[in-house]
């Protein structure tokens, strides 16, 4: 890091140690608690990182402690990917994204897979009731540090909710005047 920053800049940045872990703040809680999906990367057994989306209602990704994450991972394509790949190496990068507000959150930590069939009473716990029946694991995430990435270059999205909600007004003050149009004609 240092090598391309003096290569690129001129100098480079000297940080002070890092703790053993970033503890989560009431921000970042709240920020991924109203997340309804997020980038999952591992790591493959020849060292190749891998990534995947997972989505969920809000909240589908649980803070169950000051630095521990878990979610119900659904019935899927059968590829198994992701949970072999932890099966060899336990590193996990999650990439939470908040596109109209051009925020995002990067997790780093170590994580492992629970089969649900042999944790019924989790499911209840960690999956919304709609999608409960196709819950087939969950992941458990020791958070070990989080960094809130620049937004300079994210491209605001909105999602179909979202541009129903902020179209809503126009369509009703549209029906407004359309009726006070016939009234007049």
């Amino acid at each position: 890091m240092r090598k391309a920053q003096e290569q690129y800049f001129g100098s480079s940045q000297r940080l002070p140690p890092a703790p053993d872990r970033d503890a989560l703040t009431e921000d970042e809680i709240q920020f991924i608690q109203s997340r309804d999906s997020f980038y999952l990367a591992t790591v493959t057994e020849k060292g190749w990182p891998y990534m995947q989306h997972r989505g969920g209602p809000p909240g589908f990704l649980k803070v169950t402690g000051t630095n521990q994450l878990a979610f119900a991972d659904y019935k899927g394509n059968r590829q198994m990917l992701s949970t072999g790949n932890l099966a060899v190496n336990d590193r996990v990068c999650l990439f939470l994204m908040d596109y109209p507000q051009r925020t995002r959150l990067k997790i780093l930590g170590h994580a492992r897979v629970e089969d649900a069939r042999q944790h019924p009473e989790l499911v209840a716990q960690l999956a919304d009731p709609a999608v409960q029946r196709i819950v087939e694991r969950f992941f458990f995430i020791d958070v070990i540090a989080f960094d809130w990435n620049c937004p300079k270059y994210i491209t605001p999205r909105y999602t179909a909710a979202e541009v129903e909600a902020a179209v809503a007004p126009l369509r009703e003050r549209i029906a407004d005047l359309e009726a006070q149009i016939k009234k007049e004609k």
